[in-house]
């Protein structure tokens, strides 16, 4: 769904381990990394669209995360005017409600061909602010605002 202003209502989620690394996933052909998100359906809340990606982009189930923690508000980015495709003149870019999960499951939980079309090829466990350092430009700045909103749920302990 795109709103009045250009932007496509969106999921972003943030995986933690014990360890308080953070799951970060390639896409699949392309060296860029990201954590998983997609779009909001018209019929369901912003819950039901997380667990829905979680499940779609990483298989994992609603069982084997707690959800921690979300950004308060829509946090969003642009799309690169050569980013875009040419047969949708409205949209402009993402608006996002992020959510931090702690990652309850073993490893073997993790599954990245669980849709017909998946997103991602590879995964990684890495440390909580790196993907802020080396996802695409375009996004840095809304990763850096979610991941220190989403801070206050890390247990640093």
């Amino acid at each position: 769904m795109i709103d009045n202003e250009g932007y496509r209502e969106n999921v972003a989620i943030v995986i933690i381990n014990s360890k308080n690394k953070v799951l970060w996933a390639k896409r699949i052909n392309e060296n860029a990394w990201q954590f998983p998100q997609g779009g909001i359906k018209s019929n369901e809340t912003i819950e039901e669209a997380m667990f829905r990606e979680l499940k779609e982009e990483v298989g994992i189930s609603e069982g084997k995360i707690e959800i921690l923690g979300r950004t308060n508000d829509w946090l969003y980015y642009d799309v690169p005017k050569n980013c875009l495709r040419n047969d949708n003149n409205l949209y402009k870019g993402q608006k996002q409600i992020w959510f931090l999960l702690k990652f309850l499951g073993n490893e073997n939980d993790i599954y990245l061909k669980n849709s017909p079309k998946p997103e991602f090829d590879k995964w990684s466990w890495v440390d909580y602010w790196r993907p802020s350092d080396e996802v695409i430009e375009f996004k840095k700045d809304v990763y850096l605002k979610a991941l220190k909103q989403l801070s206050f749920f890390v247990n640093t302990n």
